[in-house]
């Protein structure tokens, strides 16, 4: 009984904040076993994974006590001893794991924020911080200004100047004494137990890979956006990029460049450099044709200039299977279609079968050969958020109320691509936009510090606190680039709407001046502001590093 009482004072020991579990001498060794998750939805995304870190009982050193002159029994030969050791494991089979414990009384509620785009830094940019610590927890440190992302893989502008760190939105994660960033993906939360479950991104240097924690929360934001939709459409994550991320624009540039100075080499056949030097884009909205047009542009003005030997075999095809730009007024529709043509992008209807390394195969046989592809067809729920154990909307995302309250569990919230008001509750479903993730963070940020300041932060406090009006959305209008000073401005509040419809060079300075005004800081502003005209007196920058 005493080796047994030793392991269980072994195991509950901890120091500081992250928890911290350690065996002495040589009575016991410790190593990982295959236990089980305290969540469904935790042994479902982490099956199989390695908890080498977690210190358990496993067995008592025999020869070491024999060395002390000490009799043991062998291999549970006691049915007292099997019956200790079978109660101790019994007791601790869940994983343990460091990290933030729940939030004391007289310490500030914790809010935890799941995720780094437009939601989620909106969010915590307004996030009173004399009321309230918080968390972050993404894979990426910075927010993406998604709608000058194309801009970036010809060169127009530079990759830091769509990226803003969310320690400068919000300094009290670097300033704060109890405000944290954290580098790393969410794998379970247990809406019980008020705990996340994360694993860090890490390249080997931590003390374990991977290296796993919780943290405790009052208030949970989910905030994790989506993933590119592929439709389950074989070859497309193997072979095709997409444009969602600022890596995703530097590959989408490193590719480019790279297949045009490859195209110059000797003994390359026209059919190769065609091949080469065919730039394929699936999807006609907004993202697709601003990119199509970012590429025309990049080809009638600089590779005309530098790379003269290869221009005649460039060429941009945009394929999409109805109309592009299906949300936009129908004359502005047919505007990009005539604009777009006269650059030189090619349009093509068609629905993509599947893609192999150097071709993709339409549903009616077509065979279109490419060099660079670029699949940009929307967005949908993320594999985390499918794993979630949580009421979900119509396409799969996570089900809320008018309040962005997630349905059926306490304090608990989402917004943005991943969330979607339940179908119970009257309310159309919202579109994938940067716009209404950003007013979903401007209106949740207000009611959560509105109910902070009536001592409603901590967990399970804020139930008899009123709510308030809930979250109403009224849409601002659409806009586009398509290239060569063109754009197409829609400020209809619908798509069945009435409204102002522009197209043209004035279009064109209304959603640059626009663009400017929203980009995330001064310091971003500044930065594109400069990239314009250096690209407008010097043309796009065609190095090619890494």
């Amino acid at each position: 009984m005493a080796f047994a009482r030793i392991a269980r004072t072994g195991l509950r020991r901890t120091g500081g904040t992250f928890g911290s579990y350690s065996c002495e001498g040589d009575v016991l060794l410790c190593e990982g076993t295959n236990r089980r998750s305290p969540l469904p939805s935790l042994q479902n995304a982490k099956a199989g994974r390695d908890f080498s870190y977690i210190s358990s009982i496993r067995k008592f050193n025999r020869m070491s006590m024999q060395s002390r002159g000490i009799r043991v029994t062998p291999q549970y030969q006691s049915a007292t001893a099997e019956r200790i050791v079978e109660e101790s494991e019994s007791e601790y089979d869940e994983p343990m794991y460091p990290g933030l414990e729940a939030t004391k009384p007289g310490e500030k509620p914790r809010v935890v924020v799941l995720g780094t785009g437009w939601a989620a830094c909106r969010f915590m940019k307004g996030l009173d911080t004399r009321i309230y610590d918080v968390v972050c927890i993404s894979p990426r440190n910075h927010m993406v200004f998604t709608p000058l992302l194309a801009s970036t893989c010809v060169g127009t502008l530079e990759f830091r100047s769509v990226a803003e760190p969310v320690n400068r939105i919000q300094s009290a994660l670097a300033t704060s004494p109890n405000s944290y960033f954290y580098m790393a993906s969410c794998f379970g939360i247990d809406t019980d137990k008020h705990e996340v479950y994360c694993e860090t991104v890490s390249n080997g240097g931590l003390p374990h890979d991977p290296y796993q924690f919780k943290v405790a929360y009052d208030k949970l934001v989910i905030a994790a956006g989506a993933e590119p939709l592929t439709f389950g459409i074989k070859g497309v994550k193997e072979h095709a990029f997409f444009l969602r991320e600022v890596n995703h624009a530097q590959e989408i540039r490193k590719k480019l460049l790279l297949n045009l100075m490859l195209s110059e080499n000797p003994g390359i056949s026209e059919e190769e450099k065609k091949h080469l030097l065919h730039c394929v884009v699936i999807g006609g909205g907004p993202t697709g044709v601003e990119f199509s047009g970012e590429l025309s542009d990049f080809i009638k003005r600089d590779v005309q200039d530098r790379y003269t030997h290869v221009k005649d075999y460039v060429k941009v095809t945009l394929i999409e299977a109805s109309e592009i730009l299906s949300s936009f007024d129908v004359g502005l529709r047919q505007y990009a279609t005539n604009h777009l043509t006269k650059s030189g992008v090619s349009l093509m209807r068609g629905v993509v079968k599947e893609v192999h390394p150097k071709k993709i195969v339409l549903s009616d046989e077509t065979n279109v050969p490419y060099g660079l592809l670029v699949w940009s067809t929307g967005v949908g729920p993320s594999q985390f958020v499918k794993s979630l154990d949580l009421p979900k909307a119509p396409g799969g995302r996570i089900g809320i109320d008018e309040w962005l309250r997630v349905s059926s569990v306490e304090d608990v919230f989402a917004l943005g691509d991943c969330a979607g008001f339940l179908e119970n509750s009257g309310r159309p479903v919202l579109p994938a936009l940067a716009q209404v993730a950003e007013r979903q963070g401007k209106f949740l940020v207000k009611f959560l510090n509105k109910i902070g300041k009536k001592d409603g932060g901590k967990a399970f406090s804020a139930k008899d606190i009123p709510l308030g009006d809930p979250f109403v959305y009224k849409h601002l209008g659409s806009m586009a680039s398509v290239g060569r000073y063109k754009a197409l401005v829609d400020l209809r509040q619908s798509k069945d709407a009435k409204g102002v419809s522009l197209a043209g060079f004035v279009s064109w300075l209304i959603w640059r001046s626009a663009y400017l005004t929203r980009v995330i800081s001064w310091r971003n502003r500044f930065y594109v502001a400069v990239n314009w005209a250096t690209t407008l007196v010097f043309g796009r920058d065609n190095s090619r590093i890494g």
